[in-house]
């Protein structure tokens, strides 16, 4: 058995539906494949808290930093132009970071597939 299968749990702040996406991305790697993987997805990948923390600068008046980090640039920007969606995206977002997380480390999961698959 892979001993990498397994150590999904060491990341910080990892949710269940991470940890299936996670498991989904990297079936089938070699062992190689699969330290490749989880070096580039350890390195690259967002903390919930992180995310709720950016979240909270929204109410300080730096509305967009949750968005900058998941590298939702155009979201950022606007943002950062109307006070957080006037408050009310940086709200919306107050309660949805997690999925906001998610929805990030799951693409990042397929592209570290990629990565890792290049690698022989």
């Amino acid at each position: 058995m892979n001993t990498y299968q397994h150590n999904y749990f060491v990341y910080s702040g990892i949710t269940p539906d991470e940890y299936a996406f996670i498991q989904e991305a990297s079936a089938g790697l070699s062992t190689f494949q699969m330290q490749t993987f989880m070096l580039v997805y350890n390195s690259r990948r967002k903390n919930p808290i992180d995310i709720l923390f950016a979240t909270l600068f929204g109410f300080l008046g730096l509305g967009g930093v949750q968005r900058m980090l998941t590298k939702q640039y155009g979201w950022a920007l606007i943002y950062m132009l109307t006070g957080g969606l006037f408050m009310v995206g940086t709200l919306y977002d107050l309660f949805n970071y997690k999925s906001l997380t998610n929805e990030y480390n799951s693409k990042l999961a397929y592209e570290c597939y990629e990565i890792a698959t290049a690698a022989k």
